[in-house]
């Protein structure tokens, strides 16, 4: 698990290391969206091509009653296809990558329960998780099979060769 901060390289990292790896991999990964340089939304970019935007902060009210701070989550997206990614990949017994687990993620039950399913699997498992305290991630953190690792700017090239 790759953890600290956002905005510190954990994405970066994960499309790295996914370049140099010749083990099967499936899952997604998360792009912010900007808009003349603010970041207005987050997209779920899956390693089959797939993609969704599953938060925004001009998402109509009828996308979903969750928000998040300024963006209004469509849950259904982060579902239907992260959720979806990371359940095919468990089945194909590919190495799951999931990035993120954290706040905006956590929200649906689909994505917790995907999250566990990987985590109770034989199935490796590459993710970014919220480096602050909540139940869900601490539970995570704290399990004796999850290995983390701090993401700075100054060790991220580092972390992709190793």
């Amino acid at each position: 698990m790759l953890t600290d901060r956002p905005g510190c390289g954990k994405t970066t990292l994960i499309k790295r290391v996914l370049k140099n790896l010749s083990q099967r991999t499936a899952g997604f990964y998360t792009e912010e969206i900007r808009d003349r340089g603010i970041r207005v939304g987050f997209r779920l970019v899956t390693l089959e091509g797939g993609e969704a935007v599953f938060a925004h902060v001009d998402f109509p009210a009828a996308a979903g009653p969750e928000r998040l701070g300024k963006y209004r989550l469509d849950l259904f997206a982060l579902e239907n296809v992260g959720v979806k990614a990371v359940r095919d990949a468990v089945r194909a017994r590919k190495l799951v990558v999931i990035d993120e687990i954290g706040p905006m993620e956590i929200r649906s039950a689909r994505f917790r329960d995907a999250v566990n399913e990987v985590l109770e699997s034989e199935v490796p498992l590459l993710a970014t998780i919220f480096a602050r305290s909540l139940p869900f991630t601490d539970g995570i953190k704290s399990r004796p099979d999850v290995t983390m690792i701090e993401v700075r700017r100054d060790n991220r090239e580092t972390n992709a060769i190793d």
